[in-house]
């Protein structure tokens, strides 16, 4: 037992080495670049570094008030109005803390992890599967880093896919041999997907449920023991989960804030999402597509091992897995169509975590999972167990890997005004940042100022995300013309304390006016900072 322990420990010290120096070339220039650039260049990618950045602050600082992020003041439970993010700020902690507080240097590390756990889940799962390691290793590759996740690198929670494999992992072991102790395994894995991920969380669920379907239907029903190891799973992850979806829901309750099926259209695939991926080898298939809404194309070598995996599995009577696998893959191809493919209408009258969700293309990963799997079982099922198999499964590792190889696009970190420095020697108090923008110039350009409360912390007025509160969209004209009366007006009950411009946000013209209306309210304002670029102040009175 002692030898198999140690075994076991220096294979996962491999797979984990192998998985993040997989991650490391395959997003290459990150590794070189994790303190000091992100995807600053999408209002998607500076909110979520912001969310990593405060989840992994304020677990350490003030986790009872995680939820009560520092945007749009002054509201709370502000992190709850899009993804939390929880698990990424988890993962964060050591980075954020270590780089002495640097969020792009969290938010790296956490993009390179999510890829290595990835690719580490699938292995042990595909291993698990054909007892076959080279197989795992190329199903690794295949699902880890298959274009869709490439697609979306500005979103952090669309990264976390770890979830997936290991989830079915600790079902095929419970359903193998059942017991408390793996429905606590599976549950604890449910729970850490859900927390990293809704949109995974809500797969998750159902891709056990339908594992589960299957099993019953192919052992003619299952035991008591299963049953009682599924309740402590599901036990386990509803006691983790829901305290920190309570928010979500109260949010759900106060505004009726939910998706409909309208929305959920316009994020459907068609057949083109399955032939679009913006990999180098794949370039030459992208320009023969007229347009395309997502990339879900797993891949040449994915796609073709995948259907020979469905051979492989039928010629070996694994017509089990054949039917998870390849079931989970073609229902997640349907539902990936969206309302008018008929099935995601069903899932949505039916599962109320639906009214949550906004795009059905992104079971299109579930798709890759499946194809993944059923590679594995193909490349198992064709090389030969000897030292030859071992050299063509290498090869087949790097022509993957080569295949799936994207550009990575990273953007430098915007240097940060004095102004900020400034600042973060101030009182705590609520901050308001100018230009306040305003939904026809595009609200998701308060993000910038997100991304730099990272350097304070203070609570803001400004705001994004993806539910966007009544008075904020109330007062944000009336805000946009600050200073004014009116505008003071509205901040005077909020004890908003400082105020800052940045200069290159207005044009020539509106900047004229800016500058006319602080000196007309200049009584009011005390200087902090000043240069050509940025103005903060201090509102030390409010007009009668």
């Amino acid at each position: 037992m002692p030898r198999r322990r140690a075994a076991a420990l220096r294979e996962l010290a491999v797979v984990l080495l192998g998985a993040l120096a997989a991650s490391c070339a395959l997003t290459y220039p990150l590794v070189r670049r994790l303190g000091d650039s992100g995807r600053v260049d999408t209002a998607d990618g500076r909110l979520s570094i912001w969310n990593v950045a405060w989840v992994a602050r304020t677990l350490v600082v003030d986790p009872a008030h995680l939820f009560d992020a520092n945007i749009f003041y002054p509201h709370r439970g502000t992190l709850a109005y899009s993804e939390n993010n929880i698990g990424a700020g988890i993962l964060a902690l050591p980075a954020y803390w270590l780089s002495h507080r640097n969020p792009y240097a969290a938010h790296n590390v956490v993009v390179l992890a999510a890829f290595a756990l990835s690719a580490t889940g699938m292995y042990y799962l595909v291993r698990h599967l054909t007892c076959d390691r080279r197989a795992a290793a190329v199903s690794a590759v295949m699902f880890a880093f298959t274009p869709h996740l490439f697609a979306h690198t500005a979103h952090i929670q669309l990264l976390m896919t770890a979830g997936l494999p290991f989830s079915m992992l600790a079902l095929h072991r419970l359903v193998e041999r059942p017991g408390a102790g793996r429905g606590l395994q599976l549950g604890l894995v449910m729970a850490a997907q859900a927390v990293s991920c809704g949109y995974y969380g809500v797969f998750v669920i159902l891709m056990v449920g339908f594992a589960v379907c299957i099993a019953a239907a192919f052992r003619r029903g299952l035991t008591l023991d299963h049953w009682k190891a599924l309740a402590v799973g599901g036990a386990v992850s509803l006691a983790i989960v829901a305290p920190l979806y309570g928010p979500y829901a109260r949010l759900q309750q106060a505004s009726g804030f939910t998706r409909d099926l309208g929305a959920a259209v316009r994020y459907s695939a068609d057949w083109r999402a399955y032939l679009a991926s913006a990999a180098y080898a794949h370039a030459w298939l992208l320009r023969r597509l007229d347009h395309w809404n997502e990339v879900l194309f797993p891949g040449i070598l994915t796609t073709a091992l995948g259907a020979a995996g469905v051979w492989a599995a039928a010629r070996r009577e694994q017509t089990e897995r054949l039917s998870l696998y390849g079931g989970l893959a073609v229902l997640a191809c349907w539902a990936s169509f969206g309302p008018r493919a008929g099935l995601y209408t069903a899932l949505y009258q039916f599962v109320p975590l639906f009214t949550w969700l906004r795009a059905p293309s992104r079971f299109g990963l579930v798709v890759a999972f499946g194809l993944s799997v059923l590679a594995g079982i193909a490349v198992s099922r064709l090389l030969p167990r000897d030292r030859r198999g071992a050299l063509a499964a290498t090869a087949l590792v790097v022509c993957v890997a080569l295949e799936l190889k994207v550009p990575f696009p990273l953007a430098d970190a915007p240097a940060l005004s004095p102004a900020y420095r400034v600042l973060r020697a101030l009182p705590r108090a609520p901050l308001i940042e100018m230009p306040f923008y305003y939904p026809e110039v595009g609200l998701f350009q308060h993000t910038i100022y997100m991304l730099s409360s990272t350097s304070h912390w203070l609570p803001l007025v400004n705001g994004y995300s993806d539910y966007i509160p009544p008075d904020f969209l109330a007062n944000v004209a009336t805000l946009a013309a600050f200073p004014t009366r009116p505008a003071l007006k509205i901040l005077e009950p909020l004890g908003v304390r400082y105020a800052m411009f940045h200069m290159y946000g207005y044009n020539a013209e509106n900047r004229r006016e800016v500058m006319a209306r602080l000196k007309e309210f200049e009584d009011y304002l005390r200087p902090l900072y000043v240069d050509e670029q940025t103005r903060l102040y201090e509102i030390v009175g409010f007009p009668p």
